[in-house]
This record gives structure tokens, sequence and C-alpha cells, in this order.
């Protein structure tokens, strides 16, 4: 019998070079995505059966340094040196090779057991260059392995030779990055100073640290060793006096200076670099002028479709499901419990597949195109200086953008910001935004029986609304913002596998996260109908919809309601006013106010779940009771501004 074996990998890189295709072709269907240990960065860890091994891959976040300027590279650099993964795979995008070996390095500073995976190399070969893979590996002194990871090209080999470092388990000759000779004194003088400093951190890394001004390294050498403060300043200074600059940019320019001395000497440029077509598209696509309208022509494309196809399969899902209920009825008969088993549990799963479904299927795959094609990125360059007037940078225009198709996976994508206040912020405006479920409500209602214009203008409203909290939020929230430090990868063909995969794995997070909710809040639901317990709140809160917003009284069952899904808010009021015609009892002016608190009050209960995993229960019941609050302080103010002009309705 033998016995498993067992190796880590972790997956470490910039962001937008493959390095979560890798991740997906390595470990399939088997991977499992939760937070850092008392963080709010994403950790997706997963498992590949190799022969004889069982491999653990741990995919780190997307970074350029091995700094603290963001969660994302302290929780990295901590796991490669606290948690010590038996194989560090640093993938490299080949096409922008230079840019890409300067976070190498820093790996290699970290003595990290390093293999590369030279990602793209075909996208390399296409733009002209040819790279000696070889030389490359011996200039850097670590196995390097070409791949094309869209195509799971070289993928074995990786695995392969990473098994091979691991079981050969030699004490290799690291070879350090090496400064200028002023550089290389100093981080030597200092090396042997730190050398009692009890730490996981190599006593070369902390020198360069220490000399860099990295607060973290800082706070745990003076801790320990107080009196090497003032060496460390001096030497620092001797540095800054030799080259006129703050000494963490020296440092900065020399591993620059060494990729660019790599490249020059494992790389070739064998044909002269003519404008590809990729090329020419991308300057087209971040052109400060025709770049915006391409833009907008896309996302209205990808939405009109989304929606076009949303609405064809809800209403065929639904007409299905008429079905599946008459045939339920009719093996079952219309006894009381088993009305109460499709009430309270079918319907909840029906709704959960002819309502979310629909939309929000063919918006991942939307969404997952537009990354693997590279056109994202661009798109937060272009709405950088616009997100920049709240206080964010443009990467936070994607996960609103996704908010309009459901602000669950809307508030999953502000992962991608980089401090913990940018992510606050970004997740609490995705909430502000009308996500499917309540265009239902803006487009059902008040663009059916009021006109679209005045949807237009809850629309626009409701952007005037983000752009001020946004401001405000910025300036109370504590923490801080940094700018925006995003690669533009090269354009290319997105692969179907690859597309397929980033949807499920969407997906399944989807549905296992709220599919469970939307089921038990029907269930809740259902339960306070059979009590007869809903009137008593519409008695309680009547001070709320009859003296405030000026609703009548019925309508805050459906506002209760709404916290567990959006589209029951127009759903339950058709069935407790007894018609869809809802201009029988409401007016054109309750029409707009009853939208205007509807979009604007938390979305659902899913949304507060997503937001209770990233930021906690505090700031979450701030932001939900915050957003109730808020609804109905301007829907008030809405009723009684639209009285003063009853004709504009």
């Amino acid at each position: 019998m033998t016995t498993e074996k067992r190796i880590t990998i972790g997956l470490a890189g910039n962001a937008n070079v493959g390095k979560s295709v890798i991740f997906n072709h390595l470990t399939g269907l088997h991977q499992h995505i939760g937070n850092w240990p008392g963080k709010t960065v994403e950790r997706a860890e997963g498992t590949l059966k190799f022969e004889d091994y069982m491999i653990d891959v741990i995919d780190l976040p997307g970074i350029y340094s091995l700094s603290t300027y963001s969660l994302e590279e302290l929780v990295s650099r901590e796991y490669i040196a606290v948690e010590k993964p038996d194989v560090v795979i640093n993938v490299v995008d080949a096409a922008v090779l230079e840019r890409n070996l300067f976070f190498t390095l820093q790996l290699l500073e970290l003595e990290a057991p390093v293999i590369i995976a030279l990602n793209q190399i075909d996208l390399a070969t296409k733009k002209g260059m040819k790279i000696d893979h070889e030389r490359l590996s011996e200039l850097l002194g670590v196995p390097v392995i070409p791949c094309i990871a869209t195509r799971g090209i070289g993928l074995g080999d990786l695995v392969r030779k990473s098994i091979e470092a691991h079981e050969k388990r030699r004490p290799r000759l690291l070879r350090h990055p090496m400064f200028g000779f002023e550089i290389e004194e100093k981080i030597g003088k200092l090396t042997a100073q730190v050398e009692q400093i009890k730490t996981s951190y190599p006593h070369r890394w902390i020198a360069i640290k220490l000399l860099e001004g990295d607060p973290e390294i800082c706070k745990l050498v003076y801790s320990q060793q107080p009196t090497i403060k003032a060496n460390v300043e001096a030497l620092a200074q001797e540095i800054e006096k030799i080259h006129a600059e703050p000494c963490s940019s020296v440092i900065s320019s020399e591993r620059y200076n060494l990729a660019n001395q790599i490249v020059r000497e494992s790389v070739v440029v064998v044909s002269p670099m003519n404008i590809s077509w990729e090329e020419r598209l991308d300057l087209l696509t971040t052109d400060r002028i025709w770049g915006y309208p391409i833009m907008a022509a896309v996302m209205i494309s990808v939405f009109y479709g989304i929606f076009r196809f949303g609405d064809f399969t809800s209403g065929f899902l639904l007409n299905m499901f008429e079905q599946v209920k008459m045939m339920f009825f009719a093996v079952l008969g219309t006894s009381p419990a088993s009305t109460f088993a499709w009430d309270g549990f079918m319907e909840g799963i029906v709704a959960g597949i002819t309502i979310a479904l629909p939309y929000i299927v063919p918006f991942y795959i939307a969404l997952s195109i537009l990354e693997n094609t590279g056109y994202l990125p661009r798109v937060a360059f272009l709405m950088d200086f616009v997100m920049h007037k709240i206080g964010l940078h443009g990467k936070a225009f994607i996960p609103l953008l996704l908010g309009y198709g459901c602000c669950v996976p809307g508030c999953m994508a502000c992962r991608i910001m980089e401090t913990e206040k940018e992510r606050f912020l970004a997740s609490f405006l995705t909430t502000l935004v009308p996500c499917a479920a309540r265009t239902v409500v803006i487009l059902g209602l008040v663009g059916a029986y009021v006109g679209l214009r005045w949807a237009l203008f809850l629309y626009v409203f409701d952007l005037v609304l983000i752009f001020v909290l946004g401001r405000i939020a910025y300036k109370v929230v504590p923490g801080e913002s940094v700018g925006l430090i995003m690669e533009m990868p090269s354009y290319k063909m997105p692969s179907l596998k690859a597309t397929a995969r980033e949807t499920w794995f969407r997906l399944e997070d989807f549905i296992l996260l709220a599919f469970p909710l939307i089921i038990f809040g029907n269930l809740v639901l259902k339960v306070l109908q059979l009590i007869n317990i809903l009137p008593i709140f519409e008695q309680a809160f009547s001070f709320i919809t009859v003296s405030w917003l000026e609703l009548p009284p019925i309508t805050m069952t459906p506002l209760i309601v709404g916290i567990f899904r959006k589209e029951l808010t127009l759903v339950m009021l058709a069935a407790l006013v007894g018609t869809s015609n809802f201009a029988t009892v409401l007016t054109g002016t309750q029409m707009v106010v009853y939208a205007t608190v509807i979009m604007l009050y938390v979305p659902c209960i899913a949304t507060i779940a997503v937001l209770v995993r990233q930021f906690g229960y505090r700031k979450a019941l701030a932001v939900t009771f915050f957003e109730i609050s808020f609804a109905i302080l301007v829907g008030g103010i809405m009723a009684r501004a639209l009285s003063l002009f009853p004709a504009a309705i």
C-alpha cells in the first residue's frame, strides 16, 4: 500500500497574467473560495491529484510588489515567508516580461522556492519576441517553463518540475538579485546586524526592507532591537546622498535596471514590431475621444442582450413551471399541506430559477468574455477620472456595472479594490445601483403606468445620489485610498473552456449563497401570512407609509417583504390589492414614490449576507439601517416635492 504524498503550491504574480486560468486548469471543480484568516481578501484553494501526489494549490492575489501598500501584498508575503509553501509558481506574462520581472526579483529576494511559468508565450511570439527560456533560467537561477495557460500547453511540465524541485530537496545556492556596489555594501552591513532578529523572513530581505522603510518590518525589528534604527537611517541617508533620491526609489530603480538587463540577455526581437490588430484596437478603445462612445456601445449592447435574453428565458421558464405546478397539485391534491409545500418551498426555488438565473447566467458569460478579451481593464482606465470624483479609482466602476445585473456579484467583485476603505465604499455604492429586480419594479410600475421618461428620471436621480453619497462617505469613512495601478493585458480571443469554467464558478457561488436565503425568505413570508401577522405590521408602521410617504397602508407589507427579494414588492402588491392594474389603486405620484423607496433601500437579504461575509455584522447592519432610513427620508421628500407639481405626472 503506497502512502499518498502531499505538497503545497502557491501561485503568485501580477494581475491579468493568467494566474487564475492556471489555477482553474489545475484544480477543476476541486476548489473553494474563502477569506484569508482575519482579512477580507479572497483566498482561493484547490486540489490536484497528479501521479502519486495530492497537490494543494493556493491562488494568491494578483499583486505588483511585496510591500505593504495593500492587504493583498501583506497576505501574499506572509503566506510565502511564514506558511512556506513547498513551491511558489511565479506566473509571468511573456509579452511584458520586463515589467513582470520586477515582482519576480522580489520573490527571489524573499528566498522563495520559485519556478517561473512563462505564460502567454504565443502572444510574445506574435509581438516578434523570441525568449530564450533556458538563458532566462540561468540568469534568474530558477527553472523557467514556457506555457500557454488558455490552451493547457506546458501545465503538465510545470507540475512535474514543481514535484521534481520538491523531491530533490537539495539546498540550492541562492542567486540573490544583486544591486549596485554602494547598495550591496549597506545591505551586507545591515544583514549582519539583524541576524539575531527572531522572524520567519530571510535576514538579507529584512535588511533591504529596512532601507526601503517598510513599516511592518521596521516595527518588527525596532521592537526587538531599537538601537539599530539610527544605523538604518544613517545608511539610507548615505544612499540618498549618492543618488539624490529616496532610498526606496533607488532600490526600486535597481530592480528595474536588473530586469532590463536580464531581458536584454534573454530576449531577441526577431521581426520588426509592426502594429498588430490588437495594438490598433488597444489604441482605439483607450482613446480619450473614441474610447467613450465605444464603451457606451459595448455596455448598451451587453445589457440589451442580457435583458432581451432574460425576458424571453424568464417567460419561458415561468410557463414551464406553471405546467409543473399543475402536475404537482394534480398528483398531491390541493390540501393545506401540499399548498404550503409549494408556496413555502417550491416558490422560492422557482423564483430563483425564473427571476434571477435568466439574467445572471448571461451576465456572468458576458463578464467573463469582457475579462478574457482584456476589455474590462480598459473600461476601468476610461472611468478612472469619473470615479476619482467620488474618492475611488476606475476599477470601482466594474462592481458598479455588475450591480445593474445583481448586487450580490457586484459586492463580491469589490474584492478587486486595494484597500479596506475602497472595498467598503465600492460595496456601499454598489448596493445603491438599481439591480435587475429593482428594474422590474421601475419599468413594470413607473415605466408602464407613468411613462418611460419618469423611469429614466429615477435612474438619473439614482446616479446623482450615488455620486453625492460617495463624496460624503469618502470624507466620513476612515482609511486610505490609492491610485489606479492596473496592468493592461493584451487583447486576445477568449477561450470557450475558460469562459465556461469562470461562469460556472461564479454561478456556483451565487447559487450556494443566494438560493438558500431566497428559499428561507419565501418560507418565512408564507409563515407570516399563515399566522396573519402582516396586518399588524401595516398598522404599526402606518406613520411611515401613510403619514410620511403618503402611500396606502397596504404597501407596508410589500416593502417589508422586499428585504427578501425586490421583485416581490410588485408581485405581492398585485396579490394584496387583487389586481395587476396598479393605476386603479395608486396615483402616478405614489407609483414614483413607491419605486424610489424600493430603488434606494438595501437590495435583498442575499446582499446583506455578502456584506456580512466581507465586512462583518457591524458594517453590514450599518449599511442596511442607513439605506432603509435614507430611502424613507428621500421617499417622503419626493412625495412632497411632486405634490407641488401635480400636472407634471
